[in-house]
């Protein structure tokens, strides 16, 4: 259950807790070319932040720098790619040496992949689980010691609702972001009295490009959602800055990721029922019977 102290409202926090200041400290945000990366370079900017962005889309990471400087950023970026572990620990070695040393760092880069667990290949699986999940915990472990040495230092871990509940066809990178999820937890209980944050993000769906570019099994379409359901980056990203001001623990982002999280919390078999409604399927060889096939109905 979440705390007072965790939750996404809480006055108690407002009221014990100093607002931390983002002007010239020095923030590493992975994954920020695009969607979430990029709307939290730009948030930052424009609390006067100095960045250091990771990518590995070149074109997109100088399009975000761009308009970070626009905003009268201090930016400097590095095209890294993130299941490779020798890049992984190389920008942590930029983001150490930088002048003033790093004040927060962001893990926000994630892939997913998308369709049945037996379809994922080898290489697919260890992909997911390289960006998502091991590239944050070793940029975590390498910068641990320059973040403990400045005051009111912050690790921001962007999770998602998939974090908090498992759903269809995306397992691999629900296993991700539930262990993001502990290891913040971990962390935060770890060091918080030597004044470092934490924080875990856990937005819903959010308009992004993850599951046009997300990794699949053959012939697999991306998921389409209708706009409603989903929110922008920049929700996501203002959300995440007042998290780091705040200090705050965990933050679900939205309305319906916060019911499913109860739901799942207060009925689980129920909540693993309606994920496994099936509809029929009509099949269009050889003249076979209707058969009932997997329809993903919702996805995170």
């Amino acid at each position: 259950m979440p705390t007072a102290l965790d939750s996404e409202n809480s006055w108690l926090l407002l009221c014990l807790c100093p607002m931390r200041e983002l002007r010239d400290r020095l923030a590493l945000v992975t994954g920020a070319a695009s969607g979430i990366g990029r709307a939290l370079a730009l948030e930052l900017a424009d609390r006067d932040a100095r960045l250091l962005l990771a990518d590995i889309d070149a074109a997109g990471l100088a399009e975000t720098a761009a308009q970070a400087q626009a905003r009268g950023a201090d930016v400097r970026t590095q095209v890294v790619d993130l299941a490779d572990r020798e890049q992984v620990l190389g920008l942590a070695r930029l983001a150490s040496g930088l002048p003033g040393g790093i004040d927060i760092l962001i893990n926000n880069a994630g892939i997913a992949y998308y369709g049945t667990t037996h379809e994922m290949t080898a290489e697919q699986l260890e992909r997911v689980l390289a960006v998502n999940l091991l590239a944050p915990v070793v940029l975590t472990h390498e910068l641990l010691p320059a973040l403990l040495a400045k005051a009111s230092s912050h690790i921001v871990n962007v999770s998602s609702v998939a974090g908090l509940v498992g759903v269809t066809r995306l397992s691999a990178y629900n296993a991700t972001k539930f262990a993001l999820l502990g290891f913040s937890e971990s962390l935060r209980a770890e060091y918080s009295s030597r004044g470092l944050g934490v924080t875990t993000i856990c937005p819903g769906l959010v308009r992004t490009r993850i599951f046009e570019v997300a990794l699949s099994s053959p012939g697999r379409r991306a998921p389409r959602f209708p706009r409603w359901l989903t929110h922008s980056a920049e929700r996501v990203a203002r959300r995440a800055v007042r998290a780091i001001e705040r200090n705050h623990g965990l933050v679900v982002v939205g309305a319906w990721p916060r019911v499913i999280w109860w739901l799942k919390r207060l009925a689980p078999s129920l909540f693993v029922r309606l994920q496994g409604i099936r509809r029929v399927r009509r099949q269009s060889s050889d003249g076979d019977a209707p058969t009932c096939q997997p329809d993903q109905r919702r996805a995170a």
